[in-house]
C-alpha cells in the first residue's frame, strides 16, 4: 500500500526531549492558546530531530469568539468595538492579519498540518458557511496543509464542509472513530484527532482498550482502500492517556503486521 501511518500525541504529555526519541510527529497546542515568540519557536524546532514531523493547531484568534474563555490567554488587546470581528473564520482584516501572525510561526517550525479547530458555538448556519468559505479561499496556505475540524452541527451538513473543503490544501479532520471524514480527490494526507469514546464530542478522561484500536486500523484502512491517493495517515491522540495510549496502538499495529509503513 506504501502508507506511512504517523502516531502521536496532541502536546507533549511528557518532557520534550524524551518525546523526541519515542516519538516521530506531534501536534503542537501551545500555539492554540497563545502564539511562542520566534525566539521560542526557534528553539523547539532546534531541539527536534532533523527528521521529526511538527503539526499545529493554529491560534484561537481566527477560531474562537472573544468571549470564550481560553480567550484570556491569547495575548494581546483588542479595541472592544472590534471584537465581532475576530474567531469564528470571519473573512475580516483582523482575523487576516491574527493568520498572518500564524504564518509567521508556522514558517519557522514547517508543520505538515495546520489544524483549525473551530467550537460548537460556531454550528452549521447561512453566515458561517459563507465565512468559512471565504477565509479558506482567501487566507494564504503558504503551501502548509490546513485541517478544519468542525464541531457542532456541522456534522449534518457534509454536503456543505464538502463545498468549503473543495479548496486546495484544505482537509477535513475529525476524530475517526466518531466520524468519517470527507476526503478529497487527491488528498495525499489523512489526519484523525482522538478525544476518546464516549461524550457528545470529547471524553478526554477515555482510555482507550484494544477493540477500540481494532475499529481504528479498521476505519483506517477502509478509507486507505477508497483513496488510494493517500500517502500519509497521522493518528494524535487527544485524551489524558495519550502518552501510553499512542504507544500501545504503535504497538498494536506492529504486532498484528498492518500493512502500514508505521513512522
Amino acid at each position: 500500500m506504501g502508507v506511512k501511518l504517523l502516531i502521536g500525541c496532541c502536546g507533549f504529555p511528557i518532557s520534550r526531549s524524551k518525546y523526541f526519541q519515542i516519538f516521530r510527529t506531534v501536534e503542537l497546542q501551545d500555539t492554540f492558546y497563545k502564539l511562542p515568540s520566534i525566539e521560542s519557536a526557534k528553539r523547539l524546532k532546534s531541539q527536534a530531530p532533523e527528521n521529526f514531523i511538527i503539526n499545529m493547531k493554529a491560534w484561537q484568534v481566527i477560531s474562537h469568539s472573544p468571549k470564550s474563555p481560553t480567550w484570556r490567554k491569547v495575548g494581546i488587546k483588542i479595541d472592544p468595538s472590534k471584537a465581532q470581528n475576530y474567531g469564528y473564520l470571519k473573512p475580516t482584516k483582523e482575523n487576516f492579519e491574527a493568520w498572518e501572525k500564524i504564518l509567521e510561526i508556522a514558517r519557522i517550525y514547517n508543520p505538515r498540518v495546520i489544524v483549525i479547530q473551530t467550537p460548537p458555538s460556531f454550528g452549521y448556519s447561512e453566515i458561517n458557511f459563507r465565512n468559512a468559505r471565504e477565509f479558506f479561499q482567501s487566507a494564504p496556505s503558504n503551501n502548509f496543509i490546513l485541517g478544519w475540524e468542525p464541531r457542532g452541527t456541522w456534522r449534518h451538513y457534509p454536503a456543505m464542509i464538502e463545498k468549503i473543503i473543495n479548496v486546495e490544501r484544505v482537509i477535513h479532520v475529525t476524530d475517526i472513530l466518531r466520524w468519517k471524514p470527507i476526503i478529497k480527490e487527491n488528498q495525499e494526507v489523512l489526519y484523525t484527532r482522538l478525544h476518546g469514546l464516549g461524550g457528545k464530542e470529547v471524553n478526554y478522561r477515555y482510555k482507550y482498550k484494544e477493540e477500540d484500536f481494532s475499529m481504528l486500523v479498521t476505519a483506517i484502512m477502509d478509507i486507505l482502500r477508497r483513496h488510494e491517493y493517500i500517502r500519509e495517515a497521522y493518528v494524535m491522540f487527544n485524551n489524558i492517556y495519550m502518552f501510553n495510549d499512542a504507544q500501545t496502538f504503535r504497538d498494536y499495529v506492529l504486532q498484528k503486521r498492518i500493512a502500514l509503513e508505521v513512522v
